[in-house]
């Protein structure tokens, strides 16, 4: 598997919304800073991702326009922008912004480490 795979499969496991989907894909230690906080480690993730995806029905979600900023035997960062849409409370809702991610190889796998979300810039 290639950092590139992972993110592709990371991409459908999140349009899942299933967490044993995404679980295999994130490291132990990750950290995700959405435009509500920072959450560490997979307890407090799988928290904020559960939740999201309760709350968002019949969700759309995309990852799109990659750009590699570094690729190495046991690391990587990826740019890119993310798209979604679903149903919020019966109303159809949708957003989007830019997001970064670093992975890393460790026990043979790739992980992400570290994702952060946000707006675009106006």
């Amino acid at each position: 598997m290639t950092p590139q795979n992972t993110m592709k499969k990371y991409e459908r496991a999140l349009a899942s919304q299933d967490w044993g989907l995404v679980e295999p894909l994130l490291h132990k230690d990750i950290c995700v800073t959405f435009s509500n906080g920072t959450y560490k480690g997979l307890h407090e993730v799988k928290s904020v991702f559960e939740s999201n995806f309760a709350s968002i029905k019949n969700e759309k979600y995309t990852i799109s326009n990659l750009h590699w900023a570094h690729i190495s035997n046991t690391s990587a960062v990826c740019l890119y922008e993310f798209n979604w849409k679903g149903m919020i409370n019966g109303e159809l809702c949708s957003g989007g912004g830019r997001g970064t991610s670093v992975l890393i190889f460790e026990d043979e796998q790739w992980q992400i480490m570290t994702e952060h979300l946000g707006l675009n810039a106006s």
